[in-house]
């Protein structure tokens, strides 16, 4: 006789007791369970006690529909009963939802994880090291309703640790807790812990080679990834996370550990401004609300770069990522035309 899934045993894989939807919403003969993998030919789901395969249905294998719309790793779905060859019968709504623009000129959006609370953005101290980059994972991040934290791995190979954790500590707001470790030690997993409690959970996002499957090691005790070493003259690495997958951690927290992603398009949403309050803060004290910023006499953003007080690079970016979202939103607005 098969064991009945009880509260705890879904806590035990991140169900959280005061979600608006309960096992007892699952219906008549339904099963509430996690995805926990994802893979061409359907899914793997948990339900606290067996892991098992299951399909979505015909409507959400058809091409066209918004990949978001589809399971993903880490959300809740409510399965039928005929295990362990079964069909999902609806998603339940997800309390978080990282997302970003899928590769490619398809303008599509692509869920990376869903139902997470905290989002470790991993960033190398050697050749990966990119503030550019981490500035985009947090604008994906801020969207997601899930805590963002920096850990920037690779510490022990770095002359200039301390440096590049100012660096990171002066692109973000005090909220974002920016770390550095070495992610084949121990004490990068109690540099962890606040964020790692029991019934959390955490994905992992970051370039290949950044060390997210070293991290995933060392956190869980043992040498369940693959790990590659990088290349010399870039510091990246080959893809040795193929696909999406969540793992339970010892101490009860839930990880899901991602391949890298060379390209970090951003979802068709508005561009969160939280990444960038400092810049935010002096576009609105610019004397002429139609300023462009370039050659008008007292712009405060020209002021503020001839002054050092505004970095550059940092507002080329930002220009580059507003102009990039406004583009990612008239697409998505194009997609959801009826007849488009």
């Amino acid at each position: 006789m098969t064991e009945p899934v009880t509260a705890a045993h879904l806590r035990a894989i991140g169900w959280r007791d005061e979600d608006t939807h309960t096992t007892a919403d699952a219906g008549a003969g339904g099963v509430l369970a996690r995805v926990i993998a994802q893979h061409r030919n359907g899914y793997r789901v948990h339900d606290g006690i067996r892991e098992f395969t299951a399909q979505p249905p015909a409507a959400l294998r058809r091409r066209g529909i918004d990949p978001r719309t589809r399971p993903g790793v880490g959300d809740w779905v409510v399965l039928g009963d005929t295990l362990p060859d079964t069909l999902i019968l609806s998603i339940v709504p997800r309390r978080t939802a990282f997302v970003r623009g899928a590769a490619g000129e398809s303008g599509e959006q692509q869920l990376i994880a869903a139902n997470v609370d905290v989002i470790l953005i991993v960033c190398g101290l050697d050749g990966d090291f990119n503030p550019r980059r981490i500035e985009r994972y947090l604008v994906l991040a801020e969207r997601s309703g899930a805590q963002p934290v920096i850990v920037l791995t690779k510490a022990d190979l770095s002359d200039e640790t301390a440096a590049r954790v100012e660096e990171v500590r002066a692109l973000v707001t005090a909220r974002v807790p920016v770390l550095a470790v070495n992610a084949r030690t121990l004490e990068a997993g109690r540099a962890l812990a606040p964020w790692l409690g029991a019934g959390s959970t955490a994905v992992l996002v970051g370039s290949s080679g950044a060390g997210k499957s070293t991290l995933t090691n060392s956190l869980l005790g043992i040498e369940r990834q693959a790990t590659q070493a990088v290349r010399e003259h870039d510091s990246r690495g080959r893809h040795t996370t193929t696909h999406r997958a969540l793992i339970p951690l010892p101490g009860g927290a839930c990880l899901i550990d991602t391949p890298g992603m060379r390209e970090l398009k951003l979802g068709d949403e508005a561009l969160s401004l939280a990444v960038f309050e400092d810049v935010e803060a002096l576009l609105g004290t610019c004397r002429f609300s139609d300023c462009g910023h370039s050659n008008e006499p007292g712009c405060t953003i020209r002021v503020a770069l001839e002054e050092g007080r505004l970095d550059t690079a940092r507002w080329a970016h930002f220009q580059k990522l507003r102009d990039e979202a406004a583009a990612a939103q008239r697409q998505g607005a194009s997609r959801r035309v009826p007849g488009n």
